[in-house]
């Protein structure tokens, strides 16, 4: 069978962000999700 990824076009600019400590919470917050959630990508990234 076939695999798909979809990924949000949200999550790639929060990921290629310069500042590495937002990019590195995204990726926390991603990594710690079963369904996608903006949501939370966006409280991680705008977190101070």
């Amino acid at each position: 069978g076939l695999s798909w990824q979809i990924v949000s076009p949200v999550w790639d600019e929060m990921l290629r962000d310069k500042d590495v400590a937002k990019s590195e919470r995204v990726m926390k917050a991603i990594l710690q999700m079963t369904k996608p959630d903006i949501k939370t990508l966006k409280q991680a990234y705008e977190q101070p």
